[in-house]
C-alpha cells in the first residue's frame, strides 16, 4: 500500500531556511536552547505541505523547565498569536511534556525566516502585554493556572537568543 504522505527533500527543506542535519529527533542532550527546529515536513496527496516545528525554550535535562504556569501561558499566547499572524498557515500548539518547550504545526507554510519573525513579533507583543490571552473561565479550563509576568520574563530570553535561533545544537 502507497503512503499518503511523503516527506520533503533535504534539498527542499534547506530551501526553506532549515539545517538539512537538525531535521528530525535528535538526541536531546546535544540541543540547545532557545531553538526552533523543523521536526518534519510531510506532503500530503494533493500538494498540501504539513510542517512540524519545535520550539525549545530551555535545554533538556538541564535541571531548567518552564514553570506549569509560565508552559500555560506561553502556550495561551502562542495559540492567539499564530492564528493572528498566520491564520491561513497554523494548525496547533502542543506543550512538550518535558516542559522543556511547543510542538507547532503549520500547514504550507515551512520558511524558517517567516515563522522566527512570526515568533519574534508574537514574545516582542507579550512584552507589552497585560493580561494571557483566553485566560478567563469561559476559555480555559484552568484559568487560575497562568502567569503574565513569568510569560514575560521567558519572551524576553527567548528575544534575547533571536540571533542564533536556528541553531539547534
Amino acid at each position: 500500500m502507497k503512503s499518503a504522505t511523503t516527506v520533503l527533500a533535504m534539498a527542499e527543506i534547506q530551501a526553506l531556511g532549515w539545517q538539512a542535519r537538525w531535521v528530525g529527533e535528535l538526541d536531546h542532550g546535544l540541543l540547545r536552547a532557545p531553538s526552533v527546529k523543523l521536526r518534519s515536513a510531510r506532503c500530503g496527496r494533493k500538494g498540501d505541505v504539513v510542517y512540524g516545528v519545535d520550539l525549545r525554550v530551555c535545554r533538556p535535562n538541564a535541571d531548567q523547565y518552564l514553570s506549569t504556569t509560565a508552559l500555560h501561558s506561553l502556550e495561551h499566547v502562542l495559540l492567539e498569536g499564530l492564528q493572528r499572524h498566520l491564520p491561513e498557515h497554523f494548525i496547533s500548539v502542543g506543550v512538550m511534556g518535558c516542559q522543556t518547550g511547543f510542538y507547532l504545526v503549520f500547514l504550507n507554510e515551512g520558511r524558517a525566516e517567516v515563522l522566527c519573525d512570526v515568533l519574534a513579533e508574537i514574545f516582542a507583543e507579550l512584552l507589552d502585554a497585560t493580561e494571557v490571552p483566553y485566560q478567563h473561565s469561559e476559555q480555559c479550563g484552568n484559568y487560575r493556572n497562568h502567569d503574565l509576568r513569568q510569560a514575560q520574563d521567558v519572551a524576553r530570553r527567548i528575544l534575547q537568543a533571536r540571533a542564533r535561533w536556528l541553531e539547534a545544537t
